[in-house]
């Protein structure tokens, strides 16, 4: 039999549909499941989204369209930059793709060469190291523990940038902690990068209206708009607006970059289809009541998990102020037994409070931080109760 390019020997898939897709078997099974695993939204858009929809279907033209995005999606996102405080873009800097994680699987490929490095955070998303992986890019991973709150410092930041790598992928607020950098933080940082003016910077913001406690959204932009010509800001509908199945992601980028993702969707994806375009529009320029109401509640849920997170001796948890994560460190059960079993790390840790307890969390080495798991707290207030109620339970059970 033929074989399959090498590259699928490092191509792996998503380890948290891993550990959701565990979930929904069991849950098929007839087992009282309450899954913390997948990072979803759990809410849906307003009925102007809906009605847009219809309507795009009602006169819908059957053809291609634009490799790039239509017209008007690209207008309502310059809009959406424009009350993000970024100003001066043009249809020409952005682009359209079949989600964020399409987007930057694109940037992987019109960015990096085989051997180039590729820096980011460490905890990371899974599937930055799985792109970097496929497309046989390095990774330079800067550990940032919970002792310094799972946030990136600038000397971290200066080491790595003097070994000029290809990228540097910033994530703010972040996926899996859920930490956000305030503006302070974000200067410091911005000024290393201006020192070191070889690497390009994405900024993979998809939670930026997903921001508590006053603390407010800061991009390197904000405060150094001289590294325009390198940055490129990574959007998408899927987190803000309840549409992580509408795949709509959207990068804003120095010309040459936007036009190289253009390139790459005229050979795969061609176009975002007419009638998620206009669903896409109508969300980010119709009512934005939804979000922010969205926002008061995860706020309230964090608060409810930290409590409860709070309470379990020897548990420790930055406190996150955006997204819908929180990230604890669970490494106080390494060495405990539940039951009969013995907890050796956070894989275990995860699969016996899955099987014991019915409740599911990604393991933090995922995230390329084994201390820790994370739990995505967006599904309904008694799921989540209960489900937090089991995981202190859990805790208290071991010896």
């Amino acid at each position: 039999m033929p074989l399959l390019a090498e590259r699928m020997s490092r191509a792996k898939p998503s380890a948290i549909m891993v550990v959701a897709e565990k979930a929904k078997q069991l849950k098929a099974a007839g087992k009282d499941i309450i899954s913390f695993s997948i990072g979803v939204p759990n809410f849906l858009p307003g009925e102007h989204v809906y009605a847009a929809a219809r309507e795009a279907l009602s006169h819908d033209s059957g053809q291609y369209g634009s490799n790039r995005g239509s017209e008007a999606l690209l207008d309502a996102f310059l809009r959406h930059l424009e009350g993000s405080g970024f100003s001066g873009y043009e249809r020409r800097n952005l682009v359209v793709g079949i989600g964020a994680k399409q987007v930057l699987y694109n940037l992987a490929e019109a960015l990096l060469n085989p051997g180039d490095e590729i820096a980011f955070a460490a905890p990371y998303w899974t599937t930055y190291v799985d792109i970097a992986d496929i497309v046989g890019a390095k990774t330079l991973l800067l550990p940032c523990p919970p002792e310094q709150d799972y946030k990136l410092k600038p000397e971290q930041l200066a080491k790595a940038l003097a070994r000029k790598p290809r990228v540097f992928l910033f994530n703010n607020p972040s996926n899996p902690t859920g930490m956000v950098y305030s503006k302070g933080e974000i200067a410091a940082l911005a000024d290393v990068l201006v020192a070191h003016p070889d690497t390009w910077i994405i900024c993979d913001d998809i939670y930026n209206r997903l921001v508590f406690d006053g603390i407010g959204y800061h991009n390197f932009l904000h405060v150094r708009p001289e590294l325009r010509e390198r940055t490129i800001i990574v959007d998408s509908i899927s987190k803000t607006y309840g549409m992580p199945g509408w795949r709509v992601g959207l990068i804003a980028a120095p010309e040459k970059v936007a036009q190289a993702l253009v390139t790459l969707n005229s050979n795969h994806i061609t176009n975002v289809p007419e009638v998620v375009s206009a669903a896409a529009v109508a969300a980010l320029s119709g009512p934005q009541d939804i979000p922010l109401r969205k926002v008061q509640e995860f706020a309230a849920r964090r608060d409810r998990v930290l409590a409860v997170l709070d309470a379990i001796p020897g548990v420790k948890c930055p406190r996150p102020q955006g997204a819908f994560y929180v990230f604890p460190d669970i490494s106080v059960a390494f060495g405990r037994k539940h039951g009969a079993t013995v907890i050796g790390n956070d894989v275990d840790l995860c699969n016996v409070l899955l099987e014991t307890k019915g409740v599911a969390c990604v393991p933090g080495s995922a995230f390329g931080e084994p201390r820790a798991l994370r739990i995505s707290y967006t599904c309904p207030d008694a799921q989540l109760d209960e489900g937090m109620r089991r995981v202190k339970e859990f805790f208290a059970e071991l010896s």
